[in-house]
């Protein structure tokens, strides 16, 4: 006879999962059943404050009713068509995105996932240069493809293809000295994150990336401005490359750019755009109209709602608030922080869950990172700032 304890082990999807799907992910110890605003709701009863956001993902939390309504919309009227043919709802997103992007960034190429946004990026930069060598920061993370992981620091315990598909060079993170000397003429691109994520939300400062503005314009380079994570407002602009006030030559968005819907995209100049044509890129995906619609969706809510201030505010709250605890410092931009704290970041982590909040660790053990929706409200951060007010300070 079956037990109650039998039976939720086989119905437990975290056994389920174990038991079919390849096991490389690491999973927290709870099952979410249900999703409102920036709360998730478990399958045992529990609310939580999701302060990490599905990785940076869910910029307007969950069932946020424009995104919802634009999804559903948009899978009654039509769910899928390639880019053999050309959609009003996909001209519509890229209308949009070029209209929040960096100015000269008016060309845009859909895809599906950040990795194959830099993957595209990288190899239309070599295309457009004929050069062969990439140059990229020490302690970013691009991707798990090959072109991106092979930019990507330390992949090569995990890489896995036999060999690189271009040389690959690092250039220390804020090193400007170093930048100018590592670019020169035989460059294709060099691809930086404004606010590197996996490393713990540490974003490059200032003179670093107008370093390397300045030497990839020099030397005909192209610069790779990977906002797979630091995009679409999370850092208080559009762009985090809008904060620098930089212009870079191809511009990667994912993550939040759908709002949960999977979708990425490759921008750049028309003159860097007119290298290419008829067969040279493709993506069956990339561009559907259900991502489409979720683009022009998040886009439109993050104008109407004034969602860029509401990021501005939030991190300035944050920072006045959250040095508590086991937290020494903050970093990072906008809603990608890293708290830097006193112990393993793991440890806090482990501890605010137990309050019901979720947060994320990261690249440095020592940094735990804040990816929250953007329509977190001062309410949210009093409970992250209370929390950690009850986490102990480290003894020395």
């Amino acid at each position: 006879m079956m037990t109650a304890a039998t039976d939720t082990h086989l119905t437990d999807p975290r056994v389920r999962e174990s038991k079919v799907t390849v096991p490389v992910y690491g999973q927290l110890p709870f099952v979410p059943e249900r999703a409102s605003g920036c709360d998730i709701f478990t399958r045992d009863g529990r609310r939580i404050l999701d302060l990490y956001g599905g990785h940076a993902v869910a910029a307007l939390g969950y069932g946020h009713p424009r995104l919802v309504e634009a999804v559903n919309r948009q899978c009654k009227n039509l769910m899928f068509q390639s880019n053999a043919v050309a959609l009003d709802i996909r001209a519509e997103a890229a209308e949009k995105l070029v209209g929040v992007a960096p100015q000269g960034l008016d060309r845009v190429f859909f895809v599906n996932s950040g990795a194959e946004a830099n993957e595209n990026a990288l190899r239309m930069a070599c295309m457009a240069t004929g050069r062969k060598k990439v140059l990229a920061i020490t302690q970013g993370f691009h991707g798990r493809t090959a072109a991106a992981a092979a930019v990507t620091w330390n992949s090569a315990r995990w890489y896995g293809f036999p060999s690189l598909p271009f040389d690959v060079d690092f250039i220390p993170r804020d090193d400007v000295a170093a930048a100018h000397a590592m670019i020169g003429s035989d460059i294709a691109a060099v691809i930086f994150e404004p606010v590197q994520g996996v490393a713990g939300a540490y974003d490059l400062s200032l003179d670093f990336v107008q370093a390397l503005r300045d030497a990839t314009k020099k030397h005909g380079a192209m610069l790779i401005a990977d906002e797979v994570q630091s995009g679409m407002g999370r850092c208080g602009q559009f762009f985090a490359v809008q904060v620098h006030d930089i212009e870079p030559d191809f511009l990667t968005s994912a993550k939040a750019l759908g709002g949960g819907i999977p979708c990425a995209a490759v921008l750049c100049s028309h003159e860097i755009a007119s290298h290419f044509g008829s067969g040279d890129l493709g993506s069956t995906f990339g561009g559907g109209p259900v991502a489409a619609a979720a683009i022009v969706a998040v886009i439109d809510a993050i104008e109407n709602e004034q969602l860029l201030a509401n990021v501005r505010r939030s991190e300035l709250a944050i920072r006045e608030q959250c040095i508590v605890g086991p937290i020494k410092r903050i970093q990072g931009m906008g809603l990608l922080l890293g708290l830097v704290c006193d112990r393993p970041a793991i440890e806090v982590r482990n501890a605010l869950l137990e309050h019901d909040i979720l947060t994320g660790t990261s690249g440095d053990p020592e940094v735990l990172r804040i990816l929250a929706p953007l329509i977190l409200e001062p309410a949210h951060i009093d409970h992250l700032a209370e929390a950690l007010s009850v986490v102990a300070p480290a003894t020395i």
